[in-house]
């Protein structure tokens, strides 16, 4: 079987204290509840939680939908990004399958990545890392308005922009995580190719804003 790995790269520096860092938590296991709702996640979405702040740290190796369990999320430290894309390359090389004359290997990993601040580290250095494990979609997400969007635009081709980084916003950035893993399971399911590009994902709600 084939499976669509998804990785959840979140960060948890002290700015994310108090209500932002409680609505991360609380969204990661709705997206986990969501997903075992749906058959086509079941069989091949596979879960991985990876969090920076003044280090980076994989919380959830890789793990299938009914197993997987939210881990305890704490808000501390600084926002350590390039840490965090070399972890998360490094996962992607140690955990997803590869494609041999034998046998086909997994789908390319979705990668949702949200922050709320400045990167505080080389997050250059960490791209150049991550592009040569040749990830499938890296979708990055602005909470809130203290971002450097132009970041976000280098790691990845599609940005989103959270108005502001309280509890209900957060909540709907996880359900449209939970709706695109969805949505993308099924495509794969239907068409065998990899999902690449926002209109591949169902729309964002009104509170996520795409950055163009």
């Amino acid at each position: 079987m084939r499976r669509l790995p998804v990785y959840l790269m979140l960060d948890c520096s002290s700015s994310m204290s108090g209500e932002p860092i409680k609505a991360v938590k609380d969204g990661v296991q709705l997206l986990a509840s969501t997903l075992r709702q749906d058959p086509y996640a079941l069989e091949t979405a596979y879960l991985s939680v990876i969090t920076f702040d003044t280090d980076a740290a994989q919380l959830v190796p890789l793990t299938d939908v009914i197993s997987f369990q939210a881990p305890d999320i704490r808000a501390q430290g600084i926002t350590s990004l390039g840490k965090a894309l070399q972890l998360v390359a490094q996962k992607i090389s140690t955990e997803v399958i590869k494609t041999t004359p034998d046998r086909r290997g997994d789908w390319k990993p979705l990668i949702f990545l949200m922050t709320d601040g400045m990167p505080t580290d080389d997050w250059r250095a960490g791209l150049d890392v991550l592009k040569k494990s040749k990830p499938g979609m890296i979708i990055a997400c602005a909470a809130g308005k203290n971002v450097d969007l132009s970041v976000l635009k280098e790691i990845s081709d599609v940005v989103v922009q959270l108005n502001t980084a309280d509890a209900e916003t957060i909540k709907k950035f996880f359900q449209w995580i939970s709706a695109s893993v969805s949505t993308s399971s099924r495509k794969i399911d239907l068409k065998k190719k990899d999902v690449a590009a926002l209109d591949e994902l169902p729309p964002p709600p009104p509170e996520i804003n795409v950055v163009v």
